[in-house]
């Protein structure tokens, strides 16, 4: 990794000449350490302070001792320009989808479930092999079971049982005794 800087009394043309040469070259160069890929952008973003300063020096009206430099096309219709799409579309996408998933991640949360406790009540809003159980308040007219914890035998005739997913330790047995209505 190098930082470069060019000094020296420009006129605009050959102040905007040597600019696209020097973004042109860390658009190509810029990339090829780990530490680099995160600093390039930022001096990329950097570079366009200096852009700013040439484009205040007034143009030139006399024409000096030699000819002014070629700009030449701008950076991005370079093909340096075109090569640093790449790894700037990479880091664009890294620094919007880690976000964006964080976001996700916390508004869908873990996907599991909410645990029943023994003595609470809940609804089944699915079918039996595909158990949907919802804890829902026990003086409601949803609720259809009161979940007791099953004696060393099993659950009681009549009692259904909870899949494991729905025990806070996803292992322990829990069973569902219907409501009468």
């Amino acid at each position: 990794m190098r930082f470069l800087r060019r000094e020296g009394a420009f006129c605009r043309t050959c102040g905007l000449a040597v600019f696209r040469q020097m973004q042109a070259d860390t658009l190509l160069q810029g990339w090829w350490s780990p530490l680099s890929a995160l600093i390039t952008p930022i001096t990329l973003l950097m570079n366009l302070g200096a852009l700013s300063t040439v484009r205040r020096i007034p143009q030139t009206q006399v024409p000096g001792w030699r000819p002014p430099l070629d700009p030449g096309k701008p950076v991005i219709k370079r093909p340096a320009g075109l090569i640093a799409a790449v790894p700037l579309a990479a880091v664009a996408v890294a620094l919007v989808a880690v976000p964006v998933l964080l976001v996700i991640g916390l508004v869908a949360g873990d996907g599991r479930p909410e645990p029943l406790t023994v003595g609470s009540c809940a609804r089944n809003d699915g079918s039996w092999s595909d158990q949907d159980l919802k804890t829902v308040s026990c003086g409601s007219s949803d609720a259809q079971f009161r979940v007791t914890e099953p004696p060393e035998a099993g659950c009681p005739t009549g009692d259904l049982l909870a899949g494991l997913e729905y025990s806070k330790d996803q292992a322990t047995t829990l069973c569902l005794h219907p409501l009468e209505r």
